[in-house]
């Protein structure tokens, strides 16, 4: 399926031309306009209380509702619970880490909505599109300076260059 792109380190000529491309268009995506630094309170999930013990145990929390259960009554040292105190705040709730709302896209057409947003929003392409049609959502994201979080994801070097 040819060479991958986005590497490291560049070993031929083109794969150095595309780099300083990839980099140029990425100088040229807009960066969000609220700069606010992102707090996560906690980063760890929370396990299901005894899920290590069972291999049949989902480690999805649930909360325990046992009588004598020592997580529900909440004693020193046993797993902690999940509380409302751990939610993020309100402003920076659903960014991603580079400070963008992330926006769905299925095709070129779902972009036009974000026209005046390119500075709020990223946009992710949906996993089910194939290599053509990721091809001119990149293109047009491009044209209207949007930032594409998975823009590299099934590129393949050019044949004829």
């Amino acid at each position: 399926f040819g060479s991958r792109l986005c590497k490291v380190q560049a070993r031929t000529p083109t794969e150095t031309t595309f780099n300083l491309l990839s980099s140029s268009i990425l100088a040229a995506m807009a960066s969000p306009a609220d700069k606010r630094k992102i707090v996560k309170k906690r980063m760890k999930k929370f396990p299901r209380f005894q899920a290590d013990r069972f291999k049949r145990m989902n480690p999805a929390w649930r909360k325990p509702r046992g009588i004598d259960g020592r997580v529900r009554r909440r004693f020193k040292g046993s797993t902690l619970m999940p509380s409302i105190g751990y939610g993020s705040d309100k402003k920076t709730r659903f960014r991603l880490k580079n400070g963008f709302y992330k926006f769905l896209v299925r095709t070129p057409a779902d972009l036009e909505m974000l026209l005046m947003h390119n500075e709020k929003y990223a946009v992710e392409i949906a996993h089910n599109i194939g290599a053509k049609k990721r091809k001119e959502i990149v293109e047009r994201a491009d044209q209207l300076r949007l930032y594409v979080t998975n823009r590299f994801a099934r590129l393949r070097a050019e044949e004829n260059e």
